[in-house]
């Protein structure tokens, strides 16, 4: 063994002694995978760099540039058209393999996250907020309503939900505006999710289409036309969505902002998105009292 080696064996090993002395000194747990992986990669480089470096001197003493040179050149400067060392190739190789392994079983992957620690965090509070409110009075309803409304809702339906002198849904009215129903039944719907699944575009056209969007918007009030037939096979005859199975399009009640809070809508401004996993039951409760209470109920 020459001088040059015994004193890289002694450099790797003073570093691998350092490396563990600062883990005991600060009391690290090993048992947890990624500071026992952080430990085994300290080492290795360690003892890769010593080795590496020892090689490498040893042959700039002894080898000499030999080898066919490549046609081109940089200002009169060659290269050899030498095979890639082995070393190289298989320490590339080896990190290759070893970054598929860490990336799929020892990390991220089966490791912490604290994206996942969040998000128990917040299945927790929200399942804590749910049994605290579970028998929330109409007053505490309507005053968390407030608060959800003019956080999620007010940018787009205004302060006070007269939908900013409509360009969106105006719950002060509470109603459904002609031109909306109109969309409707132009082009269908199937992205609230009732149980009797989508509407068909063009159930009514001319001045079938007219007619029910005049009544629907009017508050059904009235004499029914006689193409509302058409809706009343699903929304009832009452428009009221048979018992929750389609769309209330006679009053803008509880069961219809669950639907819309949870599935998301297109409107006139834009596509309203869904809050499906942003509010809790009690939450979607709430805005419901406080949207029917801009109305006077």
């Amino acid at each position: 063994m020459n001088a040059l080696m015994a004193k890289g064996l002694l450099f790797a090993a003073i570093l691998i002694g350092a490396t563990i002395y600062v883990v005991n000194s600060m009391h690290i747990d090993l048992s947890d995978p990624i500071n026992l992986i952080t430990m085994i990669g300290a080492i290795a480089i360690a003892v890769l760099t010593v080795g590496v470096s020892i090689k490498y001197i040893n042959q700039m003493k002894t080898d000499s540039a030999s080898g066919e040179l490549a046609e081109e050149n940089w200002d009169g400067i060659g290269e050899y058209k030498n095979e890639l060392p082995s070393g190289w190739a298989f320490s590339f190789l080896g990190t290759m393999i070893w970054a598929m392994w860490y990336w799929t079983m020892g990390y991220p992957v089966n490791a912490f996250s604290q994206i996942g620690q969040y998000n128990e965090e917040v299945k927790a509070y929200n399942a804590k907020f749910e049994a605290t409110n579970k028998n929330a009075d109409a007053a505490t309803l309507q005053q968390m309503g407030e608060s959800i409304f003019l956080v999620q809702c007010a940018p787009c339906h205004g302060t006070t939900g007269d939908g900013l002198s409509g360009k969106a849904h105006d719950f002060v009215d509470g109603r459904i505006s002609k031109k909306q129903v109109l969309a409707v039944i132009k082009n269908g719907s199937n992205q609230l999710g009732y149980q009797m699944g989508a509407m068909p575009p063009m159930m009514a056209q001319g001045k079938d289409a007219e007619d029910i969007a005049t009544y629907v918007a009017g508050g059904m009030k009235g004499k029914q036309p006689a193409a509302f037939a058409a809706c009343a096979s699903c929304h009832g005859a009452d428009g009221k969505g048979m018992n929750g199975m389609a769309a209330n399009i006679a009053d803008y009640d509880e069961n219809l902002i669950t639907h819309v809070v949870k599935h998301g809508k297109k409107g006139a401004i834009g596509t309203m998105p869904a809050f499906h996993d942003r509010m809790t039951p009690i939450q979607i409760k709430a805005l419901a009292t406080y949207i029917k209470s801009l109305r006077g109920e």
